[in-house]
């Protein structure tokens, strides 16, 4: 349900939606959400001094009932 959220949201700001992937690792403590998102579109979805990145790990949280997450966002050429 976090995934499907994080993808709908990252979805709405970039340029490039059908190059947007949200992919989840498990953690001792809570997930990890992985953001992976076209080269062009990491400027949008990171913003300026990191406030996009910190509203959606903001929403992310909110939304979690099962314990922390962690977002992390990687453009689709890093590995």
């Amino acid at each position: 349900m976090l995934a499907d959220a994080l993808e709908h949201l990252v979805r709405g700001i970039v340029d490039h939606p059908d190059d947007v992937r949200v992919r989840t690792s498990p953690l001792r403590r809570g997930e990890t959400l992985e953001v992976r998102v076209h080269p062009e579109d990491l400027g949008r979805v990171i913003g300026r001094g990191g406030r996009t990145a910190r509203a959606l790990r903001t929403v992310v949280g909110a939304l979690s009932t099962e314990g922390p997450v962690r977002v992390d966002v990687v453009d689709v050429d890093r590995r």
